[in-house]
């Protein structure tokens, strides 16, 4: 199996509600499936970014209520980790009802560890007197210690790089974008099934987020009262935003996720197809670009980092949808798709996440609408080039000059946005 199907098997997959507080709920379910008995206890701990995509989502299956809490006891009491990032299926009316109850009475925490600097979940529960301990890093499934009453059940080694325990994304950071688009040829009858399994799943979350009154039904206004053109440009946002609005409403509707993230799965994979379709281009060649887009958000993640204080939608899944677009018309032109990566990235490259929330939609509204400009510009010749600003002179110059300012330019953004939103809820907590 070749580099492209590690990608897939490991970036690209099916989760239901926002990956990090699901993730929490994984890690929950694999220490509670170790034990029998009354769930008294749920404790985990987590890296900064994974706390902070947690701190406000709204969590599906839970009637609306938010946070990495809600999904940890939930994820204990489901306790059938082999649902992986769609644990949350496992759940019912009765289960909700006992989550809310260990939630009340104060047996359910999540703590922040400042000192992970990449993504971390470690979850301990105690049931029926007996203790579990599970351990993710490096990725949102991605198990590498597992222990039960102190005895060790799964141990991943003490290998496990600095950066990430996915042994595949050495090889693949430091891949040229002549590499991803090789990539391509390892793609069989199956992938492409599986690719257009995950366009049809992100068309339905997206159809059920056009019945809210959110951020894809006010963009779709703008169409109606004509502020904005009914066109491509328009199409795809009011698409992409309506799946993000959708998701971040906590709507029981999976997604294909890539690079972990449901949104930017959303991006990476329903930019690409509405352009595509728009142009008429065949439908093996749009689910080809979309491979090459999951790959391109996978490169750009080696890079930056699976939880960056940067927005993935923009410097990872908009810059795959960037590159995805021009394949559809050019082929595997590498110059054009130099200038599309560095033209998004030097237009939106320094958008920060503030954590999953409704106004993701927001985000994925900005990604998509630069992705196609980006894609439009480079396929007729132009774009920005290493004479500005950060810009590199091509494209992976430019993404680890990207990565050099999220890691070191960037360094106490997440640690000043934490205390901000902790300010905040600490102040509604006070005040109520």
């Amino acid at each position: 199996m070749g580099m492209y199907h590690d990608v897939i098997r490991n970036e690209v997959f099916p989760a239901l509600g926002c990956t990090e507080p699901i993730a929490v709920a994984y890690a929950a379910s694999l220490a509670a499936a170790q034990l029998d008995g009354v769930l008294e206890r749920v404790s985990v701990i987590t890296d900064p970014g994974v706390f902070k995509n947690g701190f406000a989502v709204t969590v599906p299956e839970t009637g609306g209520l938010k946070g990495n809490v809600i999904a940890a006891a939930l994820g204990a009491l489901i306790a059938r980790p082999e649902l992986k990032m769609e644990i949350l299926s496992g759940a019912d009316e009765a289960l909700l009802t006992q989550a809310k109850q260990l939630v009340e009475a104060g047996q359910v925490k999540v703590a922040l560890a400042k000192e992970r600097t990449h993504l971390y979940i470690e979850a301990v529960v105690v049931r029926g007197g007996r203790e579990a301990r599970a351990v993710l890093e490096g990725g949102h499934t991605n198990l590498v210690r597992l222990e039960c009453d102190g005895r060790l059940l799964v141990n991943a080694g003490d290998e496990i790089a600095s950066e990430d325990s996915h042994h595949y994304r050495s090889v693949l950071k430091e891949a040229s974008f002549a590499d991803l688009v090789a990539m391509l040829d390892e793609i069989d009858q199956g992938d492409l099934e599986y690719l257009k399994r995950g366009v049809e799943m992100n068309l339905r979350v997206a159809e059920a987020g056009k019945q809210l009154t959110k951020v894809g039904y006010y963009v779709e206004e703008l169409v109606r009262k004509g502020f904005l053109l009914s066109d491509v440009v328009s199409s795809s946002k009011i698409l992409t935003a309506s799946a993000s609005d959708a998701r971040m409403a906590g709507l029981s509707y999976p997604v294909m996720s890539s690079g972990g993230s449901g949104n930017q799965g959303i991006v990476a994979v329903l930019v690409p197809y509405n352009v595509g379709l728009f142009f008429r281009i065949p439908e093996e060649r749009i689910l080809r670009s979309i491979a090459l887009s999951h790959l391109v958000n996978a490169y750009i993640k080696c890079h930056t980092g699976d939880l960056a204080p940067i927005c993935g939608c923009a410097i990872a899944a908009g810059v795959g949808a960037a590159v995805a677009i021009v394949y559809q018309q050019a082929g595997g032109d590498l110059h054009k798709m130099n200038l599309a990566v560095n033209t998004i990235i030097s237009d939106i490259g320094g958008m920060l996440c503030d954590g999953a929330k409704g106004g993701c939609a927001l985000k994925v509204v900005s990604s998509t609408d630069a992705a196609i400009r980006a894609a439009y510009m480079a396929l007729n010749g132009h774009g920005i080039t290493e004479e500005e600003g950060f810009i590199g002179d091509c494209a992976e110059q430019t993404i680890r000059n990207l990565s050099r300012i999220s890691d070191v330019g960037m360094s106490l953004v997440d640690e000043t946005m934490l205390g901000i939103m902790l300010e905040k809820r600490f102040m509604r907590a006070t005040s109520g």
